[in-house]
């Protein structure tokens, strides 16, 4: 390292679990984040103030300013500008670290693109917000031998699991199905920033020790916590809690077959998200088609277009966002009249 480097790192070198040769795995690991909402951004952050060499952070969503409560790397310029949020975390990120590579990607992870997104990496990282998406990591992580930690958060209670494959058990082995009924979200429960930055602290450090080879020293539990309750819970997850006739345990990888995957999806936020295939969209033809039928904006990421009572954020790959309704039916209506079928 050289001196600046010596100097950023310094208090973390003198941690004798990392040292400088810690550090040293630590510039030359490669890490990728999936989802940099709340609990990806803190994740993101931790991991690159920490000296993780290189971030691929993937993320299918825009700044908003009811973000800003809780993720840490997006200001109230990124929730005008409506930026992804992958490119507003690689921006900050190198505003306060130049020296990683945080490499965006502003795309939804589905199985035609695991491959080429999650290729590569040394460690997973969950910052998603549905068992879709971690369900879909644990198939290709199982598959591929890829160590994953996955976290969530909501309200006052945050959950984590390091998930290693051939020395814990699988997310599927603890949650066989994903849950059915009403399902407290973000949305319907709220949540607190000190929930999710408790919950990115606890990913990041288990996700240090794995980078820097203390595997001995990770949980092999999935660990509940309540910061408003102070109630707190551990479920053992090793080898021995590996379920009998776990589906992806034993091969089956379902998920990563894309069986039964939906191309139009709730979204949150009174949201659904329409990903049916890759359309190339020239923002500049589409606002004057579209400035006739309502406001639109657009910058060189993602294109606004008003009409009450709906509001579509669109991709330049043709993905969608359309705010304003649940009603699935409604969403791909819209989007055919107007941005076509």
């Amino acid at each position: 390292m050289d001196v600046e480097m010596k100097d950023r790192y310094s208090r973390q070198v003198l941690f004798p679990a990392i040292g400088a040769e810690g550090q040293k795995k630590l510039a030359g690991a490669r890490v990728v984040i999936v989802g940099c909402g709340a609990t990806g951004s803190v994740l993101a952050s931790l991991l690159a103030r920490s000296g993780v060499g290189r971030l691929r952070i993937l993320d299918r969503d825009y700044v908003e300013p009811s973000n800003l409560q809780r993720q840490t790397l997006f200001d109230e310029n990124d929730a005008r500008e409506s930026l992804p949020k992958a490119i507003a975390a690689a921006r900050q990120i190198a505003r306060f670290n130049s020296e990683i590579v945080a490499e965006p990607h502003v795309v939804d992870l589905i199985p035609a693109n695991i491959d080429s997104l999650l290729g590569g990496c040394d460690l997973i990282l969950d910052g998603t917000d549905n068992f879709e998406t971690r369900y879909l990591i644990n198939d290709y992580a199982m598959k591929n031998s890829v160590a994953w930690i996955y976290a969530a958060a909501v309200g006052s209670y945050a959950l984590t699991m390091n998930i290693l494959p051939t020395e814990t058990a699988c997310l599927a082995c603890i949650f066989p199905q994903s849950p059915r009924g009403t399902v407290e979200t973000c949305e319907t429960s709220g949540i607190l920033s000190t929930a999710v930055n408790l919950v990115a602290s606890i990913a990041a450090s288990e996700g240090l020790k794995f980078l820097v080879g203390a595997r001995s020293k990770m949980r092999r539990t999935l660990l509940s916590w309540d910061v408003w309750t102070n109630e707190r819970a551990e479920l053992a997850a090793g080898t021995m809690q590996r379920r009998a006739g776990c589906r992806t345990c034993s091969g089956d990888f379902v998920h990563l077959a894309g069986e039964g995957r939906p191309h139009i999806t709730l979204c949150g936020r009174n949201s659904v998200q329409i990903h049916e295939r890759a359309r190339p969209v020239n923002f500049d033809e589409m606002s004057l088609r579209l400035q006739p039928h309502g406001h639109v904006r657009h910058n060189e990421f993602v294109l606004k277009f008003w009409r009450e009572p709906y509001e579509m954020t669109l991709f330049p790959d043709g993905r969608a966002i359309i705010k304003g309704t649940t009603d699935t039916a409604m969403a791909r209506s819209l989007y055919a009249r107007y941005v076509g079928s």
